[in-house]
């Protein structure tokens, strides 16, 4: 029993070695709390329109955090809010029509909110983060794939973190579903968009 209790003893102590040396100390050394600075942060949508171009968008203000952690990037967390009433595609009346109850209804359901519940490791840079996306009344669940753009202390000495990513959704999903047919045949608005996300956040002072 002396003997086999030994080699286990030994396997799990090279395995918990393993898992330590697999532990990058740059990485680790992001661990914390993060705002996201909304002065050099985009969010963005790509939407496709008349069949036959794309229509692109942000949203001017939003506000979020993260909680980093990077011995163990599985227990990260993120959320943000974005305000609807500051979505943009350069032109007034359809920022007015996507802002109206045909689409958003931005006076009844102000914000569009994100709620991480699963982050995960892909690979190298690579990241995924599950969560719940609020629109509207509608909440349902969303995965981004991100890409960690690397980290730096800026002029100020704050210290900052980048990533960029994307997603896919049916806007109809979240009850956005006015649309108008084409004479040609189609739709003016395209079901699928494209959300884009390039994040900028600095780290808590200790």
């Amino acid at each position: 029993m002396g003997l086999f209790n030994r080699k286990n003893n030994d396997l799990a102590n090279a395995a918990t070695a393993t898992a330590v040396r697999e532990v990058d100390p740059a990485l680790a050394a992001l661990s914390g709390d993060y705002a996201i600075d909304p002065a050099h942060s985009s969010i963005g949508f790509t939407v496709r329109h008349a069949m036959v171009t794309n229509v692109r968008g942000s949203f001017g203000e939003h506000e979020g955090s993260l909680k980093l952690d990077g011995s163990d990037p599985a227990a990260s967390t993120a959320t943000i809010d974005i305000k609807i009433a500051s979505i943009d595609t350069g032109i007034g009346d359809r920022d007015n029509h996507l802002r109206s109850g045909d689409f958003f209804d931005a006076e009844q359901f102000p914000l569009m909110s994100f709620r991480s519940t699963q982050a995960e490791q892909l690979g190298g840079d690579r990241y995924r983060i599950t969560g719940d996306l609020t629109i509207k009344d509608v909440t349902r669940p969303l995965s981004i794939d991100l890409e960690f753009n690397g980290a730096a202390t800026d002029v100020y000495g704050a210290e900052r973190v980048g990533f960029e990513g994307s997603a896919e959704i049916l806007r109809s999903d979240w009850g956005l579903t006015w649309n108008a047919a084409l004479e040609t045949g189609g739709v003016m608005v395209s079901d699928k968009v494209r959300l884009n996300f390039d994040i900028s956040a600095v780290k808590a002072a200790a």
